[in-house]
């Protein structure tokens, strides 16, 4: 071979080289893919994934689904470039899921974390459909409390303004309304109803020690791991109710579903529809329970064969699983 055509083979062989390194590089980007899926009224390394002490059993002809996002981390640029044009992939910059100024395991601690204040959530909302009231319970006043001179250790706040106090959650949400003016506070003490004037100021929980107790004969336990986010807890809290109630919720469908909830049985938009609703479809869901307010994004990444319903709170899903038990159509996401 003559000189050129050396130079021209080794100087291709090296092109190929170089641009085979270059595509290995890792990336400042994550990639989101659909995750797995778990049947919440199924188990999880061979034990129940949700079991409720003090219920007689109970069987599903159907399935509960929780749904996940696998978060690919440390990406090449190759791998960026391959999920650029997969559908069901989602390319981030890295510091939205890992900001700089915290490392990865911190955030894996606080998704952990979340993952088990979902889970407690999830009981409190779903005990108290079955019938097991929140009593949120003074346990002390701090000093210079807007409430020092009225409230003490033991009272259980019932109201604000005439407004019911279902949860910590709830207290917070009614005194932040005009923090300013004065509130009709409604408390329990010694068996005797009061009402006390109060203006909560720069505190919103009026500087007093609480604590929620949920006196009921049904003990929840969880048993799950590898999972991390406050996203489960819609999926929870339905588990959780099936497991007491008789009547089989799921009317024999496979429904997926997603949403933080909280004690009040409140459901917030969480992130990673696309791929959810993938896995959802991937692993036999034919209805997915949609957060309301991320309607619009699963309506834009909407999956055939996946039915997509709105709801904003447990009695919402309730009511939307009712609904397909006798043939009806529950309320749907709209774009």
């Amino acid at each position: 071979m003559k000189r050129r055509g050396w130079t021209v083979a080794v100087g291709a062989v090296l092109v190929a080289v170089l641009t085979w390194l270059v595509l290995r590089l890792e990336v400042p980007y994550v990639i989101f893919k659909p995750g797995p899926t778990e049947d919440v009224l199924g188990n999880y390394d061979g034990e129940p994934i949700i079991r409720v002490d003090g219920a007689e059993e109970t069987s599903s002809d159907g399935q509960l689904r929780l749904v996940t996002v696998s978060v690919y981390s440390d990406p090449t640029l190759l791998d960026v470039l391959y999920s650029w044009v997969i559908d069901d992939e989602s390319v981030l910059p890295r510091e939205f899921v890992y900001p700089p100024d915290r490392t990865e395991e911190e955030i894996e601690q606080e998704n952990a974390a979340q993952f088990t204040a979902s889970q407690d959530s999830a009981e409190t909302a779903a005990l108290r459909e079955l019938g097991c009231e929140v009593h949120v319970m003074v346990t002390g006043v701090r000093e210079g409390s807007p409430a020092q001179e009225v409230l003490r250790a033991g009272d259980e706040l019932l109201t604000v303004d005439d407004e019911a106090v279902t949860s910590v959650n709830r207290l917070r949400t009614l005194l932040e309304t005009e923090p300013d003016r004065p509130h009709q506070i409604g408390y329990l003490r010694d068996g005797q109803e009061h009402i006390v004037e109060v203006t909560p100021g720069e505190s919103t929980l009026l500087d007093l020690e609480l604590e929620q107790e949920q006196p009921c004969q049904y003990d929840v336990e969880f048993d799950i791991s590898d999972i991390g986010g406050p996203s489960a807890g819609l999926m929870f809290a339905l588990g959780i109710i099936d497991h007491v109630d008789p009547e089989d919720l799921t009317g024999g469908y496979v429904v997926a579903g997603t949403g933080e909830i909280n004690d009040d049985g409140e459901v917030g938009p969480i992130g990673g529809i696309p791929q959810k609703l993938v896995g959802a479809r991937r692993d036999g869901a034919t209805v997915f329970l949609t957060p309301e307010a991320n309607c619009a994004e699963a309506v834009a990444n909407a999956v055939d064969g996946l039915m997509l319903v709105s709801v904003a709170t447990l009695d919402d899903a309730l009511d939307a699983l009712e609904d397909l038990r006798e043939g009806r159509q529950p309320p749907l996401c709209a774009a």
